[in-house]
């Protein structure tokens, strides 16, 4: 899961945790607040009514059949006022819950019970609310209090997944930068423009290590060049002393086979020599790119090539092209050289009767080229370093010299094609090279 999703993920957490502990206590804090509003609303009530009486007196209020009793009710029985005359023996000023039986019809009331004296006499005003209006106000604003904070919730989770998308657009820029990389010395050293301190050091950091890889590398491939160079004198040296002595025209047959063995030992040791110098050379951008490569004529060239091997190991090469692959900008003879590596390693490894099948096609905007064959598959612990240096297929049991596999990837880079490898033990291997048009 990307950071940016991680981080609207745990603030909705928190959000719906903190929603539910609201929601859980809601009834109650609503409750309590109509209360207070309503009894707030009685006491503004009464006080209206005292002023009346303070202005009429309780004469008006009275009806004339029961002259010590007055009561009104709104049409809906939501609302009630009520003025008795009452013997007392204390002061009234309360509110209450209490029930009131209304044409047959009994009504849970808040009541305020209030007392006072106009001309020596008690009268007690008792002005009530119903609780089922409180219960629907009750209702209404849980309503509107959940409807909000889903619309927040909502608005908050949209605002943050563009708030920390537009945050860590820095680090987006520094990714895409790293996965661009083929090699250190392609590393784009431009900064990237960030506020935020962390992703400059990040930034800076990794164009610091770029630059010491790069330096690393560079040392390397001319440390690579020297020895080679200095190693071929020596080995024409030796292979000339070792052809004079064969053109001797008395020659021990012993001598003569271990003169052919040092010999044929001295060949891989040049050709080992040579393929170190080709890929310090390549790695050093020290090869042209200015030819227009048309991918199947290149391959079938190998193809062409490879043929008597596969013959003689009994194998099947099978080509397959969709539509027209050209490389441009490339390097046609080190092309040569990737292609010929990986079919020549998977003849090694593809037991007689087998196929080797390779495909080219396009896909979107990049042109893809197979090599899948049927042989016996690399192990899954050694598929990581099969490009490596010297690292050979299968370990120990491979008689290679573990180099043409790293030919192969140092030309991919150079051209700037993606190597992929798949591989099922006993199944096969897969090879994928593909590149922008």
């Amino acid at each position: 899961m990307r950071l940016q999703h991680k981080l609207a993920l745990a603030n909705l957490l928190f959000k719906i945790v903190f929603m539910g502990l609201f929601l859980a206590v809601t009834p109650w804090l609503s409750e309590r607040i109509n209360l207070y509003q309503t009894d707030n609303d009685l006491i503004e009530k009464r006080e209206e009514v005292i002023g009346l009486i303070s202005d009429f007196g309780v004469a008006p209020f009275l009806v004339d059949e029961t002259e010590d009793y007055f009561a009104s009710y709104n049409i809906l029985k939501e609302e009630f006022i009520s003025l008795e005359q009452i013997d007392l023996d204390e002061y009234w000023n309360f509110i209450e819950v209490t029930q009131r039986r209304i044409d047959d019809e009994v009504i849970d009331y808040r009541v305020l019970n209030y007392s006072f004296l106009v001309d020596g006499e008690t009268y007690l005003l008792e002005i009530g609310q119903s609780l089922s209006s409180i219960a629907v106000t009750e209702r209404n604003i849980r309503r509107v209090t959940i409807a909000f904070l889903f619309l927040f919730l909502l608005v908050s989770v949209l605002f943050e997944l563009a708030y920390t998308g537009a945050l860590l657009k820095p680090l987006n820029r520094i990714v895409a930068k790293i996965r661009a990389t083929t090699i250190p010395e392609n590393y784009d050293l431009t900064p990237v423009v960030s506020s935020t301190q962390d992703f400059k050091m990040l930034d800076s950091t990794l164009s610091e290590l770029m630059k010491k890889i790069s330096a690393a590398l560079q040392n390397e491939r001319e440390i690579t060049q020297n020895i080679s160079h200095e190693l071929l004198t020596p080995i024409s040296l030796l292979r000339n002393k070792l052809e004079n002595i064969l053109m001797r025209e008395q020659i021990d047959e012993e001598l003569a086979i271990k003169v052919n063995e040092s010999l044929a030992t001295l060949h891989r040791l040049k050709t080992l020599v040579n393929s170190l110098l080709l890929i310090a050379r390549i790695e050093s951008n020290q090869y042209l790119r200015n030819d227009n490569v048309q991918i199947g004529d290149l391959i079938n060239e190998v193809v062409e090539e490879l043929h008597p091997m596969a013959d003689d190991g009994g194998v099947v090469l099978i080509q397959d092209y969709t539509r027209e692959l050209h490389l441009f900008q490339a390097n046609r003879p080190l092309l040569f050289s990737l292609f010929f590596n990986v079919i020549n390693n998977a003849l090694k490894h593809t037991p007689r009767g087998g196929e080797i099948w390779i495909h080219g096609y396009r896909k979107k905007k990049r042109c893809v080229v197979e090599v899948l064959d049927s042989g016996e598959g690399i192990p899954a612990d050694l598929l990581p370093d099969i490009f490596m240096r010297f690292k050979k297929r299968n370990g120990a049991e491979d008689d290679g010299s573990g180099i043409g596999l790293a030919i192969a990837k140092s030309v991919a880079d150079f051209h700037q094609i993606r190597v992929e490898v798949s591989s099922e033990p006993g199944k096969g291997t897969r090879f994928v090279f593909s590149w922008e048009l």
